[in-house]
């Protein structure tokens, strides 16, 4: 499940998590005609977060890539709460890890 968080930096306000583009969409538009006038903010931000509540886009490669694991997996135990389960990382990590190792098994056997 994809969670979205609506950030307004000169309000300094933040919404709450919602799971529905169209509902962020909305949020977003609201709070710009209420508060702004119907004006942009400088530094708006819109986007997908994890469990964890950081923005993927402000996330490494490695970090993000981990965390969207650690999320699919804790998605299979429980959709509707927040935060990663311990076996949730474990496993995004060893997966990580693996992975990694099958790789560079399979360039050193090619050389």
């Amino acid at each position: 499940m994809r969670r979205y968080r609506y950030r307004c930096t000169v309000c300094r306000t933040t919404s709450p998590v919602v799971t529905e583009i169209e509902t962020l969409t909305a949020m977003g538009e609201d709070h710009r005609q209420t508060l702004h006038g119907g004006h942009f903010p400088d530094d708006e931000m819109t986007g997908q977060i994890d469990r964890l509540g950081r923005w993927y886009a402000a996330l490494p490669p490695l970090v993000a890539l981990h965390a969207s694991i650690a999320d699919a997996l804790s998605d299979l135990h429980n959709i509707k709460t927040m935060g990663h389960y311990w076996w949730a990382s474990v496993g995004a990590t060893l997966l990580i890890a693996g992975t990694a190792a099958l790789a560079l098994l399979l360039v050193a056997s090619a050389l």
